[in-house]
């Protein structure tokens, strides 16, 4: 075995492979992912469990912030995979949905916006499950859904940590302010980014067909 084999940081080139053909598990990217998405029960343990919003919401939005961690890694030590390219978006996605039926449970959020951006997130993940199952070739996350889960990453911690309680009179009305300001380009790029999925995907849909088609 040689040396490379027992290090973390993994280097495909060396064996002469390109990023997509390295389909590996144990990656630190992969490990990174990992580690954000155990931090889920944490987060609903702060919210629920110990009732401390302003935490729960500072947990959610340091996950958000930190979302672009792995995909950096994974580019800069060239670990990039066919598992960690839909890994990493599935785990954004997870804990997403559970933030924010989370913050519907505790009321934090305002209802309209809440329930917007999780049929969103649902809907939009169905349709990608679906035009997968039905030979899609896959799609990448466009700049305007980026854009929409940065903002509203920001939009739902800052309502969390708004409403914690036994703090400075400042403290809500300016966190609410955070709220409101990423609440608009959140809801904005979210039905834009939405609208591309479905253009993208029925392009996607089509792709695939001809390729399978060609190869016959």
């Amino acid at each position: 075995m040689s040396s490379h084999d027992h290090h973390l940081i993994h280097r495909p080139e060396d064996e002469a492979l390109g990023d997509m053909a390295v389909d590996r598990i144990l990656t630190l990217p992969n490990i990174i992912t990992t580690v954000r998405l155990l931090c889920v029960p944490l987060f609903l343990w702060l919210l629920f469990a110990r009732d401390a919003p302003g935490w729960a919401g500072l947990l959610l939005g340091t996950l958000g912030a930190t979302d672009w961690v792995d995909g950096y890694v994974a580019r800069r030590f060239d670990q990039t995979s066919n598992f960690g390219k839909m890994y990493d978006p599935t785990v954004d996605r997870f804990m997403m949905v559970v933030g924010i039926i989370a913050i519907i449970v505790d009321g934090a959020a305002p209802l309209w916006f809440s329930w917007l951006i999780l049929t969103r997130e649902v809907l939009v993940a169905l349709w990608v499950v679906a035009i997968t199952a039905l030979g899609a070739k896959r799609m990448n996350v466009t700049w305007w859904g980026k854009c929409g889960t940065f903002a509203n990453m920001g939009a739902f911690p800052s309502f969390l940590i708004a409403s914690q309680s036994r703090m400075p009179s400042w403290w809500e009305p300016t966190w609410l302010v955070v709220a409101w300001i990423c609440v608009v380009p959140g809801v904005v790029f979210s039905l834009l980014a939405a609208g591309q999925y479905v253009v993208q995907g029925r392009e996607a849909l089509a792709e695939g067909r001809a390729e399978r088609s060609a190869a016959a």
